[in-house]
């Protein structure tokens, strides 16, 4: 069950809904928590059993580290636990990527390949963890105090709004609205216009897109236009799905009384790759920041460390992204040699690049990583690399020219002026012309109707970073 879905819209919605608003303020908390459950036992309730188990691990981490008073026994009971998350984290994203490697390296060397049968990736995994660890982290600092209750820990943990794709939630910025917390008629409304507008990211632009998209990157030999196409159109899916995804959860936790963080800011008007990671998947590189790049040193160990720790954080949310190939932990490391270049170039006391130049350098290489993030292998990497420095020929190909429609133009046209709609949403707010606030007030209500029927037409589309 996703968020696009009929299902979820016409079923489970509604019903929870009903029944949350029903419930005593006291017993919301267990409703949400077991109506999650039921959420994520949708897809499997073998793989409920590992989530209800790793909630369980998160609750008695947390209380365990709480009852020791010196600070080298926190940090062990930490390091176990944390040892125990990152463990079963790595066996299901990574397990098949290492046996694979090793056969590959053994099959060059005349071995015979180990047996091996695929290791199934649980939906959400790398997000219930990262929410574990930070939570154990910060009982460990002192930073927040230890849930003594297992139904407020698992309805933070498994709460269904942000579980599969996040936002990545701290536990202390719910931990109050878990104790209490209020909805009114404004706030509800608030959150159901987020929610709507997530729903039309994701199935009227993400979701256009997703077929062109696929077809480029399965080309054998893209053309420039194919390539750079195909780069745009997976550029404008992989936000319009992530942030609409974000926006659907903000919503969600609004209606039912939670504030969570804004995980997306105009990422794509990002001035350079420092200034990007401040606008996008803010939950995560705020996380990386707070739990990696700072405990390791950050900037304070002098200019070499500063660069390593750089590229060593980036590399590790790399490979957090995905196990499936290396692409990822690649896609890292470029963003993360992109920082400290960044920052040697600032050292060095060199000239900024004026602001339209420094947004098309900031877009372009954001652009071109996100090729390798996409493609399926290094390979298939390499063929749209190819493509796209016009190695292939430059005008539009056979298989592009029979695979587009005008929806996709409707889709791009409609994602550049939604990208770029930030720099006169102001303007359009203060307007004197009531027509254009009107239209900035209604038009979530039409773009949820038509992504409706939409999907009554062509079914669900699962997010993207369902496979993160």
């Amino acid at each position: 069950m996703v968020f696009a879905s009929l299902e979820f819209l016409t079923l489970f919605l509604p019903a929870f809904l009903l029944v949350y608003a029903l419930s005593p303020a006291r017993w919301r908390n267990a409703v949400l928590l077991f109506c999650s459950w039921a959420f994520y036992g949708w897809w499997s309730p073998l793989l409920l059993s590992l989530f209800v188990g790793l909630t369980l691990v998160g609750w008695v981490g947390g209380l365990v580290i709480d009852r020791f008073q010196t600070n080298r026994a926190r940090l062990q009971a930490l390091t176990v636990f944390i040892v125990i998350n990152v463990s079963i984290l790595c066996w299901y994203k990574y397990a098949n990527i290492l046996v694979e490697t090793t056969n590959n390296i053994r099959v060059m060397a005349g071995a015979l390949p180990i047996e091996w049968e695929r290791v199934i990736l649980p939906i959400g995994l790398s997000f219930i963890v990262l929410q574990s660890i930070s939570y154990l982290i910060d009982v460990q600092r002192r930073t927040v105090a230890a849930d003594h209750s297992f139904i407020n820990f698992g309805a933070y943990q498994a709460m269904f709004v942000h579980l599969i794709a996040g936002p990545i939630i701290r536990y202390d910025w719910v931990c109050q609205e878990l104790s209490s917390r209020t909805v009114n008629l404004a706030q509800f409304s608030l959150g159901a216009r987020r929610f709507m507008i997530g729903i039309s990211m994701k199935v009227l632009i993400a979701d256009t897109l997703a077929p062109l998209v696929d077809v480029a990157f399965a080309l054998p030999a893209p053309t420039f236009v194919d390539a750079w196409l195909g780069c745009l159109g997976y550029t404008l899916q992989l936000f319009f799905d992530f942030a609409g995804y974000s926006a659907m959860a903000i919503g969600l936790g609004l209606m039912l009384g939670f504030h969570f963080p804004e995980n997306f800011r105009q990422p794509y008007l990002a001035r350079s790759i420092q200034d990007f990671w401040r606008r996008w998947h803010l939950s995560l590189s705020s996380w990386i920041r707070d739990y990696l790049y700072i405990p390791l040193g950050g900037s304070r160990i002098g200019p070499v460390r500063t660069y390593v720790n750089l590229l060593l954080t980036m590399s590790i949310a790399g490979l957090w992204h995905g196990g499936d190939n290396w692409n990822f932990l690649l896609w890292g490391m470029a963003h993360g040699l992109a920082l400290a270049f960044e920052r040697l170039w600032t050292n060095r006391g060199l000239p900024a690049l004026p602001r339209i130049p420094a947004h098309v350098a900031t877009l372009l290489f954001v652009m071109l990583a996100w090729t390798l993030f996409r493609a399926h292998d290094f390979h298939a990497a390499m063929t749209m690399y190819a493509g796209q420095f016009g190695f292939n020929g430059f005008w539009l190909g056979d298989a592009m020219a029979v695979s587009l429609r005008p929806t996709h133009g409707l889709a791009i046209a409609l994602g550049i002026a939604s990208v770029l709609y930030p720099l006169i949403d102001t303007r359009v707010r203060d307007s004197s012309w009531s027509s254009l606030r009107t239209i900035d007030a209604v038009w979530p209500i039409a773009g949820f109707v038509i992504a409706f029927g939409l999907m009554a037409s062509r079914g669900a589309v699962p997010f993207l970073y369902f496979q993160f």
